[in-house]
């Protein structure tokens, strides 16, 4: 069981999320950052059900020795003032008080236990769907069900998508509707990550007017995806995230490929952002799977030498 003693706000459990339902009006909902929940996959093996905070510092208490991984947005975390390294698997002790901090870089991180937590399930997911009413945000008090658990201690490189940058897009079926030059213009401006955003979409912020196709206000309403960027009325761009409508009659000027979905909405307020269409063989060639883990090897200033057993045993050389 890990408790949780502090919370900030909208902090959820997630996993992959519920595939299949569009048609049913919800979205798949789910991680955020599916890179962070994948390379926690490859720290733990079975990861699972996870914490996700979208920079909201956490204080939690586990009631059995666990191993944990933390990925995406690097925090500051630390056990009883000694700091834990970022991007890692580690088995913490019964009892350990785990407090994560915000550190400034990139929206949304995770921690995930060994075997995953073993809260409710609905429509085969554990993950809460803000938008659509399911589940809700943890509070402190909660007490969350998983398993005792333990194993080396790993870490893994991420893939960098915590400060912005360039985003590649594939066109959707209203691509074409915007003018050529207004495609232009968006592919040569640079936008700004608003403040304003959260799990159903990102506002973008740029210089110069709108964004608007030919004959918009005609338009029908039909399917919409995360990583969807949506004009409004007012021509200004969002990038739609995991809890997002399934349709709506904005026009979308393209839709941000899977590998560069986390980087977009990994993107922290004040970080530009770039947009290049590609073609679906690029597209399908920029999906790549996280890196082999590696064992973690700690700092010796960090290991107390004087309470360590490091002699196994003694043998004499002059014993037959």
């Amino acid at each position: 069981m890990i408790e949780l003693l502090a919370c900030g706000p909208l902090v959820t459990v997630q996993d992959a999320g519920r595939p299949g339902y569009l048609s049913q009006g919800l979205a798949q909902g789910g991680a955020a950052d599916r890179m962070a929940l994948a390379e926690a996959e490859r720290l733990l093996g079975e990861a699972g059900a996870g914490i996700e905070t979208p920079g909201a510092p956490l204080r939690l208490k586990l009631d059995a020795p666990m191993r944990l991984a933390l990925t995406g947005a690097p925090m500051r975390a630390s056990v009883a003032g000694r700091a834990l390294e970022w991007n890692t698997a580690q088995t913490l002790p019964d009892g350990a008080v785990l407090d994560l901090k915000p550190a400034g870089r990139g929206v949304y991180s995770y921690l995930h236990v060994q075997g995953g937590l073993r809260t409710e399930a609905v429509l085969g997911s554990r993950a809460a769907h803000l938008i659509a009413g399911i589940g809700r945000p943890l509070e402190a008090g909660d007490r969350l069900p998983c398993e005792a658990s333990e194993g080396p201690a790993l870490r893994i490189v991420p893939q960098d998508r915590f400060g912005g940058g360039e985003i590649r897009l594939l066109p959707t079926p209203q691509t074409r509707l915007f003018p050529e030059a207004e495609r232009a213009r968006f592919a040569a401006t640079a936008f700004t990550r608003d403040p304003r955003g959260n799990r159903q979409g990102v506002r973008l912020d740029m210089d110069g007017g709108g964004f608007a196709t030919e004959g918009q206000l005609s338009l029908l309403s039909d399917f919409i995806l995360p990583g969807d960027i949506q004009m409004t009325g007012d021509g200004v761009p969002y990038i739609l995230g995991p809890e997002c409508q399934t349709t709506g009659g904005y026009p979308r000027i393209g839709t941000v490929i899977g590998a560069d979905l986390p980087r977009a909405l990994q993107a922290p307020p004040g970080a530009t952002l770039r947009f290049r269409f590609v073609t679906a063989e690029e597209a399908r060639a920029a999906a790549t799977p996280p890196a082999k883990p590696q064992p973690l090897v700690r700092d010796p200033r960090e290991v107390d030498l004087y309470g360590a057993q490091l002699i196994g045993g003694v043998v004499s050389a002059r014993a037959p």
